[in-house]
């Protein structure tokens, strides 16, 4: 059977792979130059990794089966790392429950109710009830509104700005849930993984298996139109070219669908409905020593103008960095914020100076390089009942499926997610995949299956 898969990211090619896998013959189309979408790579100079900051949980066990599966598994590094948080222009180190009740800005009642919230949300599997309380409502009520002010509307407004009025408590409890299984009970550290290499050395082993079967994964390509063939299967037209295939799965968002994809193939939300979406500024500060001891600082001043700041070095190995120390410092904000569209010039003098602010002793000198990378579109905005405002595209051909990040109703995003999607699509519609007996992988011959709303 030839399958043919809109768009390279995670999502696409860890399907092509099961696909290729199984004997069909799987291309793969992607408009970016490189392979990945939001977990690509970039050349940092003196060093290759990730365009954006990635972390594997212990937990995460749809992403270390994929690992396993391509013969990566003996390329995961782990590590204890440690947590901070910055607040009224000092640093205190959350790493412990030790660090825990020495922190200043709360006093023990407000730390006990907040590390019951947090008890709490690590152990509530029914997440609907969530969906129609703010998380502003939920947290004073279960931490109290002290501790709402001192902690977590600091790190509300950094990661999401005023949008946090809008967003329902399902946003702070997929956090707390995959960010809580992430500490070991009995060394009460974290521990937290990466892959040697970063994730450029799973997109070319992907890659490599899935042209060995016969298949193709094309970059800087774009898909113009996607439509019926006359007697089944579905079309692609890249450029003046028109391939034929079996079956055809898009992995690209609803607007980019809009555009491309004819409406006898899918039943696309009312124009105007589509999801909203956070994008994200990151600048990847590459310097000649560490520029703290955390990996994860978080950041309760809304003077600064940025998130966060990631500490990679703090996890891997700067022998896979030559030597050098990189961070990244992410700023998330919706994504016809007028910051996305600032110059590289600009956004590096707007970070340098909060990072003066918080660092007065650090010297530009021990800069090597500052990176500016951007994503229109990184995650959908978790408002109020978002699972049932979101209108999820709906197929009209048994031939075409939409799979992707606005099916993720009770998650963050993250790359364990997008596998765990993979799997339950192919838990779900693996059989209509299924090869005929004696069927060669050049073969045209759909199996048909009649359709449903997919």
């Amino acid at each position: 059977m030839r399958i043919g898969i809109v768009g390279g990211g995670l999502m696409g090619l860890a399907l092509a792979d099961h696909l290729a896998g199984d004997g069909h013959r799987v291309s793969v189309f992607e408009r970016g130059k490189q392979l990945g979408g939001l977990t690509t790579w970039h050349d940092f100079g003196q060093f290759v990794w990730d365009r954006f900051y990635h972390v594997v949980l212990p937990t995460d066990a749809a992403l270390l089966g994929l690992m396993k599966r391509i013969g990566l598994e003996d390329r995961m590094r782990w590590g204890a790392t440690q947590t901070g948080y910055y607040v009224d222009s000092k640093f205190y180190p959350l790493s412990n429950n030790v660090d825990f009740l020495k922190f200043p800005p709360l006093n023990l009642w407000n730390k006990f109710r907040l590390a019951a919230t947090i008890l709490y949300c690590a152990r509530i599997s029914d997440w609907r009830s969530l969906e129609k309380i703010t998380v502003e409502d939920f947290l004073r009520r279960t931490s109290g509104n002290a501790t709402f002010e001192k902690f977590w509307k600091p790190l509300l407004l950094a990661k999401l700005g005023e949008q946090y009025k809008r967003v329902s408590a399902v946003f702070i409890w997929s956090y707390i849930k995959r960010m809580f299984s992430a500490r070991d009970a009995a060394a009460s550290k974290e521990q937290l993984g990466h892959i040697s290499g970063g994730y450029r050395a799973v997109f070319q082993r992907l890659r490599e298996r899935i042209e060995a079967t016969g298949g193709s994964v094309a970059t800087d390509v774009e898909v113009t139109r996607v439509e019926p063939r006359e007697g089944g299967g579905v079309s692609i037209r890249v450029g003046s070219q028109v391939e034929h295939f079996d079956k055809v799965i898009f992995t690209g968002p609803v607007n980019v669908m809009r555009q491309t994809v004819a409406e006898s193939l899918v039943e696309l939300p009312v124009q105007g409905k589509d999801v909203e979406y956070l994008g994200v500024v990151c600048m990847v500060l590459v310097t000649k020593r560490p520029l703290m001891p955390y990996y994860i600082l978080n950041i309760g001043d809304e003077r600064i103008p940025f998130t966060g700041i990631i500490g990679m070095s703090n996890l891997v190995s700067t022998q896979e960095t030559a030597g050098l120390h990189f961070s990244y410092l992410p700023k998330y904000v919706l994504s016809d914020d007028p910051i996305l569209q600032k110059t590289d010039e600009e956004l590096r003098a707007l970070f340098l100076n909060g990072l003066r602010q918080m660092f007065p002793d650090f010297s530009e000198s021990d800069i090597e390089s500052a990176h500016i990378n951007r994503a229109i579109k990184v995650q959908p905005l978790q408002v109020l009942n978002y699972s049932s405002l979101v209108q999820q595209p709906r197929t009209r051909h048994q031939d075409f499926y939409v799979v992707n990040t606005a099916q993720f109703v009770n998650n963050t995003l993250n790359n364990n997610q997008v596998i765990q999607t993979v799997n339950g699509f192919l838990d779900q519609y693996g059989k209509e995949f299924a090869r005929v007996q004696g069927e060669s992988a050049e073969a045209v011959t759909p199996v048909r299956v009649a359709a449903g709303g997919r």
